[in-house]
């Protein structure tokens, strides 16, 4: 019989000390399906300058199998959102559509063809430089004017992704983010996101249980009527169609801005009369808290003009001004050709945000040194990177938001779900009720709380079901 002495003089010499621990789960996708949603908007919104009235949803499927033999059917669904991931001046709407749907094949095909094993995060990890090799062949068999953007990619990807997170907590009975630790991941996030991160694991950075309520982000689009004088005709399907009407339906606290970014005065003179209307809305509540956030989508020439349009508003509406919580991304999201346009002044007067620049940890590094001061997670750009850059974004101590893609059903859910379990973030944007509710009819009646919004809350304690949706 071994004494204990030496039992461990023996373990010391096993080889497998000082080796990788074994991963406790490994899945492999074992099938795979994909499926298009269209949807007409209840009324258009204007984005980057352009006019959108509709909505492609790319809903997955996915079967995953894990060593025992075990399998698990997970879903994954989001908005083909071309107009904001693959913007074009010289390709039409249906151009660009149609690229992601061919790329959206290739990604299937690849995602399905993969037979190595591991966590979600591994997969996607592991395919997203063939999704990117996809994209650039995409693009020259169908000869674009314009390659398809990294952003259109992880768009196009992320339902697959997504479908894969959805079966792994699925299949270990678990909500998705209950799935980010030692016990079954084999990687820490150093694997991913290099040294700095050695030795700590995702579920340090996020909430096991998410939060119980979320104010909500109600988005009031460039072309939204503000007041009753506004409306030229009237939709009359009994939702709201003015900034009181919606702020009274749901209760409303948080107010998303859109804004042109190139014509200051009407930018100022919008921030102005929706402060003006919605402190006269609220008054009559009772409510003395509210927040705006404001969203140029890149449209602003340099960071002279969003300081401009700050200092204008604090001098116009000192109380408006102080309702700001950020500012989402006011320039070119190409940062590397465009590092004139530094945050470091603005992001003094209000926090800045990353937002279409943000496609991995590269891009995040050089929008801290810009100046940036924050960053939007959304869940469009994949379960997994949101994940990954929420970690190094908490650890940069960054202002932190979730983003919405104007994502209706399930995608909401996984968007939802996100900013309820990642820590600093403060609410949740949600604009298919306002431009699309058709979509969300079908699954009204599993996450009410999600869909039904009367306090101006979302009740996101319904959002701990195993998987992501």
């Amino acid at each position: 019989m071994l004494s204990r002495r030496d039992f461990l003089r023996a373990a010391a010499a096993s080889p497998l000390i000082g080796c990788r621990k074994p991963a406790v789960s490994r899945i492999r996708i074992r099938d795979l399906g994909f499926q298009y949603e269209d949807f007409l908007y209840r009324a258009p919104i204007k984005f980057g300058g352009l006019v959108l009235d509709r909505v492609t949803l790319l809903n997955v499927d996915c079967v995953i199998e894990d060593a025992s033999g075990r399998t698990a059917k997970g879903f994954g669904s989001m908005p083909l959102g071309n107009i904001w991931s693959f913007p074009s001046r010289k390709m039409p709407y249906e151009a660009t559509l149609g690229a992601m749907k061919v790329l959206a094949g290739r990604i299937s095909k690849i995602t399905g063809a993969y037979k190595e094993s591991g966590h979600p995060i591994d997969i996607n990890w592991a395919l997203e430089p063939e999704y990117l090799k996809a994209a650039d062949e995409v693009s020259r068999e169908l000869a674009l004017v314009e390659p398809i953007p990294k952003l259109c990619t992880l768009v196009t990807a992320s339902p697959f992704d997504a479908a894969a997170h959805d079966a792994f907590g699925k299949l270990h009975g678990r909500n998705c983010y209950r799935t980010y630790g030692p016990d079954l991941m084999q990687h820490d996030i150093g694997h991913y996101l290099g040294a700095e991160f050695q030795g700590e694991y995702l579920d340090r950075y996020v909430l096991k249980t998410a939060k119980p309520r979320m104010p909500l982000y109600h988005l009031v689009g460039a072309l939204d009527p503000i007041t009753e004088s506004d409306i030229k005709q009237r939709i009359n399907d009994g939702l709201p169609e003015t900034v009181p009407e919606w702020i009274n339906y749901n209760g409303l606290t948080h107010l998303k801005i859109k804004l042109n970014g190139d014509d200051l005065t009407w930018d100022v003179g919008r921030v102005l009369a929706v402060d003006r209307v919605a402190d006269e809305t609220q008054k009559k509540r009772g409510v003395t808290k509210w927040f705006y956030s404001a969203d140029f989508n890149e449209r602003c020439k340099n960071v002279d003009y969003l300081i401009a349009f700050l200092r204008q508003v604090k001098e116009k509406t000192p109380e408006g001004f102080e309702r700001i919580q950020y500012i989402e991304q006011p320039t070119g999201r190409d940062l590397k050709a465009h590092r004139s346009n530094v945050m470091h002044e603005a992001a003094k007067l209000k926090p800045v945000v990353i937002d279409e620049s943000l496609t991995d940890l590269e891009s995040l590094q050089l929008a801290r040194e810009m100046g940036y001061t924050g960053a939007a997670l959304k869940a469009c750009k994949g379960q997994s990177q949101a994940v990954l850059m929420a970690a190094a974004a908490q650890k940069y101590k960054m202002f932190l938001c979730v983003q919405d893609l104007t994502c209706p059903g399930a995608s909401l859910i996984h968007s939802a779900g996100l900013a309820a379990h990642i820590p600093g973030v403060a609410a949740i944007e949600a604009n298919s009720r306002q431009y699309v509710p058709a979509a969300n009819e079908p699954w009204v009646k599993r996450f009410p709380g999600i869909f039904i919004v009367k306090d101006g809350t979302m009740d996101t304690s319904i959002l701990d079901v195993p998987g992501l949706v």
